[in-house]
């Protein structure tokens, strides 16, 4: 293990594996390993990183933080050992356990820098799976516009439909599932989310549903085969496309559809009941205001609105996303606290009856997605790349990990549409199970 924790002399150039011990606060809980020779950390640890290249040193070194350690995996110059590339939860659980860096003294910072060398501290192309900086995406549009908020839809949803099929399973959900039990397979615990959403939502035969940012259609057909009249909405044509023919398919045309539309493009109203199951993080906190007035103006008096979505542990951190997500994962996605949420829909008129909090169901419905990529890992590289499957393992179990650990949630917020004199139509009691 390498031990010089600084330089011997003015003129010493530390290796990567040096400069990695320089910065680390304590020991290394895995073995690292680089393309110059050098090595530090226990040679017996579980799990170890290993970079390949200078390409990843200049990664690294130019973005620190998560984008940086980002790039270097996806591109490939970073490899991780003792997990499988659709699955590294274990090491980032490791890393974010026991790994913790130290902020260098400028002396520290200026060996560093004189080891590294001016070529490797030039700012390089990132890997082409990421999506450009936010102040690029002012010429694709006003933040949160129709047309940049389709560009941010593109980028994330229309990878491949034969990709989410593998990773989604038969459900084609890639929303947080609702699990009876740890015990049971995450298309009986998706199949039970829907019923969820249906039953607190009221939903007879012959009513109108209006789900938005529908996905590939799931709650749109599972209301439809209970005689459920729906619209679906979704920015992301490839979603669109796959919904209909799913419809069209199962003989439910007379009662679905699936429109490739943005939701505030939907004129009809008076609808029974809206679903808008993860989409809320994509709209923008400050469009908020605008976003529940319009659904609460589509619906009838004592209509039911049920709103899912991924949601900070607290009302005051900051909305925007960190690095990685924004730029590979949910370009323009926020987040902010339920209370946020609860405060928004009250103050346009919508009386909230319940809501709850499904953090612990969307680290398991993860685990489940991650265990169906490393499945089908090979069918996946053939379908996007490796890089593009890359991101995807290290999202969703970098995610896992966040809902385990509380840094993120998922809440259901059920309000309804008070008639004019405030009756609201609902049982006294929850009536779903």
């Amino acid at each position: 293990m390498t031990t010089l924790k600084s330089p011997g002399s003015p003129d010493h150039k530390l290796a990567i594996a040096e400069i990695v011990e320089t910065l680390s606060d304590g020991e290394l809980p895995l073995r690292f390993t680089a393309y110059d020779g050098s090595a530090a950390g226990p040679e017996d640890a579980p799990y170890g990183l290993h970079l390949k290249s200078t390409r990843g040193t200049t990664y690294l070194a130019t973005a620190p933080g998560d984008l940086g350690m980002a790039r270097a995996y996806v591109s490939g110059d970073l490899e991780a050992s003792g997990v499988h590339p659709g699955d590294p939860y274990e090491i980032l659980r490791v890393m974010g356990d026991e790994l913790q860096f130290r902020r260098p003294s400028a002396k520290t910072l200026a060996s560093i820098t004189r080891s590294l060398g001016w070529d490797l501290l030039r700012p390089i192309s990132p890997p082409p799976q990421e999506h450009l900086p936010r102040w690029r995406r002012v010429a694709e549009g006003l933040r949160h516009s129709k047309s940049r908020d389709a560009e941010a839809i593109h980028h994330h949803y229309d990878v491949s439909n034969a990709f989410y099929e593998y990773v989604l399973g038969p459900s084609m959900t890639y929303t947080c599932a609702c699990y009876e039990n740890r015990d049971q397979t995450l298309e009986e615990a998706q199949e039970n989310k829907y019923r969820l959403v249906f039953d607190k939502l009221g939903l007879q035969p012959g009513d109108r549903l209006l789900d938005i940012g529908c996905g590939w259609g799931s709650m749109v057909r599972y209301a439809a085969r209970r005689g459920v009249r729906v619209i679906g909405a979704t920015l992301s044509r490839a979603q669109a496309d796959w919904a209909m023919k799913a419809i069209a398919e199962e003989g439910l045309s007379e009662l679905a559809e699936v429109r490739f539309t943005d939701y505030r493009d939907v004129p009809e109203r008076g609808f029974d009941a809206i679903s808008s199951i993860g989409l809320t993080e994509h709209i923008g906190v400050g469009n908020y205001p605008a976003y529940f007035s319009l659904l609460q103006s589509k619906l009838r008096d004592g209509g039911r609105l049920l709103n899912h979505c991924i949601t900070r542990p607290d009302n005051k951190s900051q909305a925007r996303a960190g690095g990685f997500i924004d730029r590979y994962v949910f370009p323009d996605g926020e987040l902010t606290g339920s209370g946020r949420i609860i405060s928004e829909m009250q103050n346009v008129g919508l009386e909230v009856r319940h809501e709850e909090n499904l953090r612990e169901h969307y680290a398991l419905t993860l685990a489940g997605w991650c265990q169906n990529l490393v499945d089908n890992w090979d069918a996946c590289v053939a379908e996007v790349g490796e890089g593009t499957a890359r991101v995807w393992g290290l999202y969703m179990a970098g995610s896992r990990l966040g809902f385990e650990r509380n840094a993120i949630q998922l809440h259901q917020v059920l309000a309804v549409k008070l008639d004019s004199k405030g009756q609201s139509h609902v049982p006294l009691r929850p009536w779903w199970s």
